[in-house]
């Protein structure tokens, strides 16, 4: 499953932190890719550059102009892992509908035609940005079979 990342800090000298939909942090020095790709040794040349970097477009890539971007993914594998922080209600549920929609092979677009909700909703859920109702929750879940149960503590 592709992990997306939500949130993107800038470290010392090239050093990148993300933490990633499922609540991982993951530091990456972006450093081990100058003798790879010379471009990127501008990122140490100009911290203003370093620092310009966005998550883009659904946090499945860092860019930075044409010639920079990274895979997030890259980093989510080949990262050090120095933390970990609790995934909102709304991190689960978009974990949750990323993973079943992929198991089972099914598009965003697909999945909105099942269940009668926008696919720009159905993204936003997703990378956890949106806040469903509970109605959309249920109709997502239901469309892809999953249960939903609720439990208040």
């Amino acid at each position: 499953m592709v992990q997306y990342a939500t949130k993107l800090r800038f470290l010392e000298d090239v050093k990148l932190e993300l933490t990633f939909l499922d609540g991982k942090i993951v530091q990456y020095d972006m450093s081990k890719l100058f003798s790879k790709y010379p471009q990127f040794k501008r990122l140490k040349e100009d911290r203003k550059l370093f620092e310009s970097g966005e998550l883009w477009p659904l946090g499945e890539v860092i860019y930075w102009n044409e010639d920079i971007d990274y895979d997030t993914a890259a980093i989510y594998e080949d990262g050090e892992v120095v933390g970990y922080s609790e995934p909102s209600i709304n991190q689960k549920i978009a974990l949750l509908t990323v993973s079943e929609r992929e198991k089972q092979n099914i598009t965003q677009t697909q999945l909105a035609k099942l269940t009668h909700i926008d696919q720009g909703d159905i993204s936003r859920i997703e990378r956890g940005i949106g806040n469903p109702t509970l109605k959309k929750i249920e109709k997502l879940f239901d469309a892809l079979g999953v249960s939903l149960d609720i439990k208040v503590k």
